[in-house]
């Protein structure tokens, strides 16, 4: 399976990468919407970066991840098949960006937050250099484990405290659960609804910086 596998847009470093960093969208969005948010954590374009398409075409339009069963809980049959197909891209992205996993930042938003999720925890899985979530959860799918025994990895987890699509209470769920595994996790609140906190966006350079500037994990 090659990383033509999903449709992608692809932002090259201005040099030699240091690293790369992996963003997913949005249910109903697609693999534009993230691009503002690759210059805004990365102006100076020391990573490579990436940004997939979901490959599920679902009401009420744009591209998916998976189909919402519940909150929390996301549609078996889709996540799954999304999931063997977004992990089979994501392992052919090294041979193309010259970049490892060990130096990727994976990071997506509501279902993307939930698939970066899956991607860099799912049992079996390699560990990516780190991990953000902006508004999402810890998916729970039968058939699916999480693997939380990676000590140290950073992981930074941003949410909206009006949020009414995914209450807040999961992003403090994950942080819980996380923070109690081991993970390095930086958890940041705002006042706002199911969107992307721009004051947390700065902050987030900064990690993303000393993130990838760590020496990698065993």
């Amino acid at each position: 399976m090659s990383a033509d596998s999903l449709r992608y847009r692809l932002r090259p470093a201005a040099g030699a990468p240091d690293g790369a960093l992996v963003l997913l969208h949005g249910r109903g969005a697609d693999e534009h919407d993230l691009v503002p948010l690759l210059d805004a954590l990365d102006p100076e374009r020391r990573l490579v970066g990436m940004t997939p398409r979901g490959p599920l075409s679902l009401p009420p339009g744009g591209a998916h991840w998976y189909a919402v069963q519940a909150i929390g809980f996301p549609d078996p049959a889709t996540f799954l098949a999304t999931y063997a197909l977004a992990a089979r891209w994501l392992d052919s992205v090294p041979g193309l960006t010259g970049v490892p996993l060990a130096r990727t930042v994976l990071g997506g938003f509501s279902q993307g937050c939930v698939m970066s999720y899956a991607l860099g925890l799912g049992r079996g899985r390699p560990a990516p250099a780190g991990i953000i979530g902006l508004s999402g959860f810890l998916p729970t799918v039968p058939g699916w484990d999480l693997d939380l025994d990676r000590p140290g990895l950073p992981v930074a987890i941003g949410h909206g405290t009006h949020d009414p699509v995914i209450e807040v209470r999961w992003g403090r769920e994950a942080r819980d659960r996380l923070a109690a595994a081991g993970l390095a996790v930086t958890y940041r609140e705002s006042p706002i609804a199911h969107s992307i906190d721009g004051a947390f966006v700065a902050e987030l350079g900064r990690w993303l910086g000393e993130t990838i500037a760590s020496p990698a994990r065993p």
